[in-house]
């Protein structure tokens, strides 16, 4: 039975089998950790570049990605684009934007940048989940939908109405994860793992050949709860993102309503799947999918992955009372061999 190291918040993956780290040569792992966006992140790679040239490096980054897409940051793209003032469109934030609105198209509306005024309305971003009346629920919906955002032919992103509000936070930190393994294969480190807040994405095997070992957490039934493994993934090239109901949630006669909403309903999503794990070629797409997979459900999901041969997917889910789990065709594939 491999250790288990290092807890990573929000839901989900657990980085498994890491002994302490060494600050020498490159057959020795490097590892990186702090706070950013609201969450932790864990960077390890194998090499011997400076390491403080590497940390300057995705320092600098993730300030870049902080000043594109945080709504805790009044004067970042984001924020002023959502109160309609002039603001540099920068590169990052058009991609952001650019690969949400494709994944929304594909997924038929079930991941939506647009919903940032029905997460404010529930209270999620607070942690104090409350049931919303329908009458203002209809009244918010009316601002929302992926469709009321135009993307010119220059890039430049726009708005139908002046009350669209977005909401990166489905797809930042995978993206931010994809941002950092680049930078550090630019530097010629191809042997790295990048985690933040559960997202995560692995490069080549370490230098003794042993693969990326990444646990996915089983649902715990509260915020304090202790975590435990439910399932060990072990991958190279690959990116691991998980969503889950099961930390931001609030219950009401009886049922337990997450802080996943449907865009297309308005609603949250009640009972049903408590998390979805997805496998994909970059971070920034197993983010966004696991968060519609989430909305799809488990029988409209799986089906929806079954099409997507570069996706992999585990669904925790409650039916009749019981924790229940499925995985993809693909998905065996991956998971850990003694």
């Amino acid at each position: 039975m491999k250790r288990l190291l290092s807890y990573i918040t929000g839901w989900s993956l657990l980085l498994v089998g890491f002994t302490q780290c060494s600050f020498f040569k490159g057959t020795e792992p490097v590892k990186m950790t702090g706070f950013i966006q609201g969450t932790t992140y864990t960077v390890i790679w194998y090499a011997d570049q400076s390491v403080t040239t590497i940390q300057q490096g995705i320092d600098s980054l993730f300030s870049l990605v902080n000043q594109t897409a945080s709504l805790y940051d009044s004067s970042s793209v984001i924020s002023r684009f959502n109160r309609n003032e002039p603001c540099d469109q920068n590169r990052h934030f058009r991609e952001l934007v650019a690969e949400s609105q494709k994944i929304s198209e594909e997924t038929n509306g079930a991941f939506d940048i647009t919903v940032e005024p029905l997460i404010r309305l529930y209270g999620f971003y607070r942690k104090e989940g409350k049931r919303v009346p329908d009458s203002l629920i209809q009244a918010v919906t009316s601002r929302v939908g992926y469709k009321k955002i135009e993307i010119a032919p220059d890039g430049l992103i726009m708005k139908q109405d002046t009350g669209i509000e977005i909401d990166l936070n489905g797809i930042a930190q995978g993206y931010t994860v994809d941002l950092v393994a680049h930078y550090l294969e630019s530097m010629g480190i191809d042997r790295y793992l990048v985690e933040i807040g559960g997202e995560v994405r692995c490069g080549n095997r370490k230098p003794n050949e042993d693969l990326w070992v990444i646990g996915i957490e089983k649902p715990a039934p509260s915020d304090t709860a202790p975590q435990s493994v439910q399932e060990r993934i072990a991958v190279e090239n690959r990116s691991v993102a998980t969503s889950g109901n099961y930390r931001n949630y609030f219950r009401e006669d009886g049922h337990t309503f997450s802080h996943t909403l449907d865009p297309r309903t308005g609603y949250p999503m009640k009972d049903g799947v408590i998390s979805v794990t997805v496998i994909a070629l970059n971070c920034t797409d197993a983010d966004a999918f696991a968060t519609a997979l989430m909305v799809m459900g488990p029988e409209t999901g799986q089906q929806f992955v079954e099409a997507y041969p570069e996706l992999e997917a585990y669904f925790i889910f409650s039916k009749n009372g019981e924790i229940r789990a499925h995985r993809s065709s693909g998905f065996p594939d991956f998971l850990e061999t003694e």
